[in-house]
């Protein structure tokens, strides 16, 4: 018997998909692009002549957008490629045959990570580019390599593991998303609490099993914390699938997804509801639109963003009881790690029904009814405001209010570190010009030699409060355009995970690459030069906040005009293309046509008939 059959044969057919080059391509090209992009802006705004390292900073950026992705694959890529064949009823046959459970996950396994390592292969060229513009040394540059590797692998061998236990898209996803979290986060969190708790200098222990504690580690020279780390995570990665293994060929055989609605039994009302909370929703709803009612019915799907909103806001209340500065520059992080979950669970929410619907055959259902096309989509975009819109709004109220207590507290931290510097009002600096305190400057007040407050004028509050509303405004228009994308994308895929992934990469992180380079390259090449003039140049704690509101207020604007141009475009899509996409689900149909008659011999000429 060959061994590894299995393997042999997801890697021919793997091999030979059209995917696994054009992922690969794309790699290479956005890579590409990303490090031109940083190279022609630090051209243009001379980020290179201050003595700082130009190649020291692009290697950063790449090797840290090569981290999001490398810990995405798991969620994108194996985390439903079990569960999906438990759903299928195909992974059963398998083990009819001398098949193990290790033959059925180191196939899944490879052919699932050929796209995501042959996309992280390419990058690599151009991360060493780096080299030759220094500032990264040769042992730097192979550690990354080497944990961004590890973090892929333990990215697949979670998802993984979750797949095997799972059999559901959503779920799987979801708690592939959880296990990650508790791999980076758990570690550094125990030691940095164990530190703070006996008054001791940080001592990384339970930090060796993150792959995030062992990629920072990476550029920090200590062999020693990064070789033991990396062979911490290794050992998680290969007991993740050894578990995967030993579990696989026992729950195959499990069918318990499915739960009788007229049961009421506890899993029927955790998912579901109360009986008569069920037949209330559905009096009021199916009147209205069934579609509606089909997309309320499970509302434990709302419990994730309520989960959210609570931690969001435990989070922003523990550092408004603390008053520290430092920890708003903290909360800033870990709200956008929030907010990426809030639009992952969004896209994930959206692309769902119509996924399912196919693979069911609902959507050929409800094409034969009275239901216009409108009506189909207009009863999922109300069903998932319905579910999802009270939760959103309190987090968007908690996150508001923490992102102008946090501007506010940056902003004086900024000009509290130019006080010191900065010459008082009335004075000439170098060139000669008289420095004079106006409406839109940070006023201090010195109360004795040591200590000094720093006040925010009117003018600075309230643009920084224009901003803060236009960024909570461009997260609710990122919502809408996830929603109505991730619908399209749902209608289009066959894999919830599939059609996640596709609306995550269109309306977001492309997007957000290319706003962020057109916003970092306006602002140095058309407004610094304004910015800098009269007491700016002898103030630049004001510079560094303007130039962090203007370029704020660029972004917001690009981002709300990409995120119209989305809504329009996915909403007329689906309007006008619902029923022809809905009949290529189905399979080309071809006409029954009339039997053909055998076909006659053709008359030929007569017989010569020759004389006796």
């Amino acid at each position: 018997m060959t061994f590894l059959p299995i393997v042999e044969r997801e890697l021919r057919v793997a091999a030979r998909l059209r995917s696994t080059f054009w992922v690969r391509i794309a790699a290479a090209l956005v890579a590409t692009v990303i490090g031109s992009a940083f190279l022609w802006l630090a051209s243009a705004s001379g980020i290179g002549a201050g003595g700082v390292n130009v190649g020291q900073i692009l290697f950063g950026v790449l090797t840290w957008l090569s981290l999001a992705a490398a810990l995405s694959a798991g969620l994108f890529f194996t985390s439903d490629c079990l569960s999906e064949e438990k759903r299928e009823g195909t992974l059963g046959f398998l083990f009819l045959t001398d098949l193990r459970g290790y033959d059925v996950v180191l196939g899944k396994l490879l052919v699932t990570s050929l796209r995501g390592f042959y996309a992280l292969l390419a990058v690599f060229p151009i991360l060493a580019i780096t080299l030759l513009l220094g500032g990264v040394t040769g042992e730097e540059f192979w550690k990354a390599i080497l944990a961004l590797i590890n973090a892929m692998f333990v990215s697949l061998s979670a998802g993984m593991f979750v797949s095997a236990l799972s059999r559901e898209a959503q779920k799987a996803m979801g708690g592939t998303l959880v296990l990650l979290v508790l791999l980076i986060v758990v570690g550094p969190t125990a030691d940095w609490m164990i530190a703070e708790g006996w008054n001791r200098p940080y001592d990384p222990i339970f930090s060796l099993s993150s792959p995030g504690f062992l990629f920072v580690s990476a550029s920090r020279g200590n062999p020693s914390n990064f070789w033991s780390s990396l062979a911490a995570n290794q050992a998680i990665a290969w007991l993740l699938l050894g578990l995967a293994c030993v579990r696989i060929p026992k729950t195959w055989q499990d069918q318990g997804s499915r739960i009788n609605i007229n049961s009421g039994s506890r899993a029927c009302s955790l998912k579901y509801g109360r009986t008569k909370a069920r037949e209330r929703l559905r009096r009021k709803l199916i009147g209205l639109n069934p579609v509606l009612w089909l997309t309320c019915r499970e509302g434990w799907q709302a419990a994730v963003f309520w989960i959210l909103t609570v931690c969001n806001a435990v989070l922003v209340g523990g550092i408004l009881l603390r008053s520290a500065q430092e920890l708003w520059m903290l909360w800033s992080y870990a709200g956008g790690i929030l907010t990426l979950v809030v639009y992952l669970g969004t896209a994930s929410q959206a692309s769902r029904f119509f996924v399912e619907a196919r693979r069911t055959g609902l959507v050929e259902l409800l094409l034969a009814t009275p239901l216009t096309v409108q009506q189909i989509v207009q009863g999922q975009w109300h069903g998932m405001i319905r579910m999802f819109g009270i939760p959103l709004a309190l987090y968007l109220s908690v996150n508001l209010t923490g992102a102008i207590v946090a501007q506010g507290e940056m902003a004086k931290m900024y000009g509290a570190a130019t006080v010191a510097t900065a010459p008082p009002a009335g004075t000439t600096n170098s060139t000669g010009t008289t420095m004079t305190t106006t409406s839109m400057t940070i006023t201090t007040s010195v109360t004795s030699p040591t200590s000094q407050s720093v006040s925010l004028s009117p003018v600075y509050r309230l643009a920084m409060l224009a901003i803060c509303l236009l960024a909570t405004l461009t997260v609710v228009a990122n919502l809408a355009a996830l929603m109505w994308f991730g619908m399209w994308s749902g209608l289009n895929s066959n894999s919830p995970n599939l059609a996640t992934l596709k609306t995550i990469v269109f309306v977001q992180v492309i997007p957000w690459m290319v706003i962020s380079f057109a916003s970092s390259l306006a602002i140095p090449l058309l407004m610094l030069p304004k910015l800098m003039s009269g007491t700016t140049v002898s103030n630049p704690g004001q510079m560094m906040m303007w130039y962090g509101l203007v370029s704020s207020a660029i972004a917001t604007v690009l981002a709300l005009a990409k995120d119209i141009g989305f809504c329009v475009w996915a909403r007329r899509r689906l309007y006008s293309q619902f029923r022809v996409v809905a009949a290529q689900s189905i399979g080309s149909i071809q006409p029954l046509q009339p039997p053909v008659p055998p076909s006659s011999p053709s008359p030929g000429a007569p017989p010569v008939i020759r004389p006796g």
